[in-house]
């Protein structure tokens, strides 16, 4: 029978990547699905039964994990991770296999390698994974550490580390760096979630900016906060329902 999959990862072009690094891989994999959070991929999986599943834990909606309990022992799940901890958990609890972020084709290699094997075996039993991955991480929140952007035809890849701020456009997001600006395909509500808050502050309903990154606050004429960065010209503004941020304890 010909081998199907659900690629389930909120990022549409790192799903892209998955999907094409797949296909030269795994050229007789029919991908059934793809979904954007972790909802879609249940209906997805409910609607057409696949044998694989490609999971990103951190996904709105429902996570992955969530996704991979719901799919227990009736598909194989592979986990798509930024995080160590997270995969070798998964790993040591029976989920096939973890792809780490950013993508790398000889892993993803591996990964198809032991999926053809695994095949002719049961699918894992993971309903107790969601535990299993609380007390190996410690129940902290976990957030992005890197994010990859398109770059013309490419794909860069800018640590978290090196944002200094970003600004809502319409439904999409740019994001700031010190020599740089890029165009991102999530809303500003949906990278909130994903950045570390005690390093991230929302200073204006449209404007997010790396704390490290502020090099001076200034008072305006009509008494409202502008913030002053270390390595760029512009000021941003800061709202009234954000002021508090700035006040010393």
């Amino acid at each position: 029978m010909t081998p199907t999959a659900i690629i389930a990862e909120d990022e549409p072009i790192l799903r892209a990547e998955i999907r094409e690094t797949l296909r030269t891989l795994w050229p007789e994999l029919r991908v059934s699905a793809e979904a954007a959070d972790g909802l879609q991929a249940i209906e997805a999986f409910d609607r057409y039964g696949p044998n694989i599943l490609f999971l990103d834990i951190q996904m709105p909606g429902a996570t992955g994990i969530e996704v991979a309990r719901h799919a227990s022992g009736k598909a194989h799940v592979v986990f798509i991770t930024a995080h160590d901890d997270y995969a070798v958990a998964a790993f040591e609890q029976g989920a096939i296999d973890y792809i780490l972020k950013p993508i790398c084709e000889e892993r993803v290699k591996v990964t198809v390698e032991r999926l053809r094997d695994r095949l002719r075996e049961p699918p894992a039993d993971l309903h107790g994974l969601a535990e299993l991955l609380k007390s190996t991480v410690g129940g902290e929140a976990r957030y992005l550490k890197w994010l990859s952007v398109p770059h013309g035809s490419e794909l860069r890849v800018v640590a978290t580390a090196e944002i200094l701020y970003l600004r809502a456009d319409n439904k999409y997001t740019t994001v700031n760096t010190r020599s740089s600006t890029f165009l991102l395909n999530s809303s500003l509500k949906e990278m909130q979630r994903k950045l570390d808050p005690a390093v991230f502050w929302q200073i204006h309903r449209s404007i997010i900016v790396n704390v490290a990154a502020i090099d001076t606050i200034y008072r305006s004429f009509r008494g409202s906060l502008e913030v002053k960065l270390k390595d760029r010209a512009e000021l941003l503004p800061v709202s009234a329902a954000h002021t508090h941020l700035f006040k010393q304890p």
